[in-house]
């Protein structure tokens, strides 16, 4: 169990101080999750704290490849209008 971070990753440095475990390290061209360290938070917080804290969508991955921040959930912009100028993709 294991969360993953995509390549829509910026590298903003966001999630690295709030992970319990320090599971998120710097590697090009963006950020990575270590798999044996990361609990997806569990015991520790209710939500994946790197997924609360990101800001940016479909940056996050769960074990079943769902983003934990799918499009529009951040920007408000619906999924038809994303899908109509090309910005919708499917999780990984």
């Amino acid at each position: 169990m294991a969360l993953q971070i995509t390549e829509s990753c910026v590298n903003c440095w966001a999630c690295v101080d709030v992970c319990p475990n320090d599971a998120i390290y710097e590697d090009k061209p963006h950020f990575l999750i270590e798999p044996d360290k990361c609990t997806e938070c569990l015991g520790d917080h209710a939500d994946p704290q790197c997924a609360a804290i990101c800001p940016i969508e479909m940056a996050i991955v769960n074990e079943l490849g769902e983003f934990l921040n799918p499009p529009g959930s951040l920007t408000g912009i619906p999924i038809e209008k994303l899908k109509e100028l090309g910005l919708w993709r499917d999780a990984a």
